[in-house]
């Protein structure tokens, strides 16, 4: 059967998909996950009301395809930093860019945990996650990895919900939470002294 083409001139230009995934998008910067309707997004999207579920099957699926886009894109981001504080910053940087993104990415009681694409969205995003850490002898390797993806996760979190809006002022989010990477510096074990109030 071929797409109608009179449907507000969305259906007919072969990119249905990424439409509905658009508007998806809007949504949930706007009001979140759980203001998501399929049939909803077909009217902002300007498509049959059954074309979401054909692409998508359901809420889930499409909720699915939102985060392995996300990490995809977040794995892009990250490829290519010098160093864990650069990645860090990218990381910032790409939740301030994607904030509805990266709302979904996070929440695996909204996802299809066994989607292959995701699986393999999500390993590629780790992957150059985990490239970025140098990890000092004596150390756990994934303990590390962790300590430094909680920092960054953690105020991009901060930042995208405003909690930090008065600390950060005017700067780009990813300049002020590279000064905070110097608090990583302070190893009271070996007597070096770090930032102090």
């Amino acid at each position: 059967m071929t797409p109608r083409s009179t449907e507000r001139g969305t259906y007919h230009h072969g990119d249905l998909r990424q439409a509905v995934l658009t508007a998806a998008l809007d949504v949930i910067a706007a009001d979140g996950p759980g203001a998501l309707s399929l049939r909803d997004l077909a009217r902002r999207a300007g498509v049959s009301h059954a074309a979401p579920a054909h692409h998508f099957g359901d809420r889930t699926g499409l909720l699915t395809a939102i985060a392995a886009e996300g990490f995809g894109l977040l794995a892009d981001a990250l490829a290519g930093g010098a160093s864990l504080a650069d990645r860090g910053r990218r990381y910032v940087r790409f939740a301030a860019d994607h904030p509805a993104h990266f709302q979904v990415m996070f929440a695996p009681a909204l996802l299809r945990a066994d989607d292959p694409d995701l699986t393999a969205a999500r390993e590629r995003a780790g992957a150059e996650l985990r490239a970025g850490v140098t990890v000092p002898a004596g150390r756990d390797a994934r303990a590390t990895g962790i300590a430094a993806w909680s920092l960054a996760h953690g105020f991009a979190t901060l930042y995208l919900t405003h909690n930090v809006d008065d600390a950060v002022g005017a700067l780009p989010p990813e300049e002020y939470f590279a000064s905070l990477t110097g608090f990583l510096t302070d190893d009271r074990e070996t007597g070096t002294d770090g930032p102090t109030d």
